[in-house]
């Protein structure tokens, strides 16, 4: 399985477009080569180099997204509750909401990580997932997994 986006190339820079430095928007995610057997796919979006890269304590999770149904290939850039794939569930970030937080970090070059899961199976409806209960409740249905890796360092004022 491969994912990829059209805003930004694997350890490139993501723009500001989807940052909190501009609208905030997600980016247009698109994957191919998916197994046989994919009944759903999961996104995570996190930052392993919070809160400074030069000394990361803790992972900040940017977007939570389940049951993304199987005939999906693709998100839309500013995907929303409204926008997504019919049957998408969104869980919960660690900004406390459900919907796409961009890259917002004050120090340093981060790396945010986008990683989709293809899945042998559909979660239902667990309400707001974390990142955490999310990857415990697929933690035995991954067929395939691919990653994107961005980065994103906020100009100087």
């Amino acid at each position: 399985m491969h994912l990829s986006s059209s805003a930004f190339q694997n350890m490139g820079s993501i723009p500001a477009l989807y940052t909190c430095d501009d609208a905030d928007l997600s980016p247009p995610l698109a994957w191919d080569d998916v197994p046989n057997g994919t009944e759903s796919f999961a996104l995570i979006v996190d930052d392993p180099d919070a809160p400074d890269p030069a000394a990361p304590k803790m992972v900040y999770v940017h977007w939570v997204l389940y049951d993304i149904p199987a005939s999906a290939r693709s998100l839309p850039e500013g995907a929303t509750a409204t926008t997504l794939p019919p049957g998408t569930r969104q869980g919960k970030n660690d900004f406390g909401k459900s919907d796409y937080g961009g890259p917002c970090r004050p120090i340093g070059r981060h790396r945010y990580f986008h990683k989709l899961y293809a899945l042998d199976t559909s979660l239902g409806d667990r309400g707001q997932l974390s990142k955490n209960e999310l990857l415990a409740a697929i933690k035995d249905h991954v067929l395939a997994e691919s990653q994107l890796v961005g980065t994103y360092e906020r100009k100087r004022k």
